[in-house]
């Protein structure tokens, strides 16, 4: 799955819990969850659980810390996904 696919994914997946949709619109690697986005640390939560149903893979608590930021995600997504 090119990172172009992922990040589509991700964008479907965050867009109920995004309060800022400016952020939305600009969204790129860099646009962090919380700062950029407005989503609250209990919907990130959220996000994680539907990221682990889209994609079938298991994010432990150390990959859970890292996804702040889209580029970060993607990042923990792809490790997950090569592990399968």
């Amino acid at each position: 799955m090119t990172k172009e696919e992922l990040l589509s994914k991700l964008r479907t997946i965050i867009e109920p819990y995004v309060q800022n949709e400016e952020g939305l619109t600009n969204l790129s690697e860099e646009t962090n969850f919380i700062e950029d986005l407005e989503i609250n640390s209990a919907n990130l939560v959220d996000v994680i659980l539907d990221v682990e149903d889209e994609f079938d893979i298991e994010i432990d608590n150390d990959g859970m810390d890292k996804m702040l930021t889209v580029k970060a995600s993607i990042e923990v997504i792809q490790d997950k996904l090569a592990a399968k």
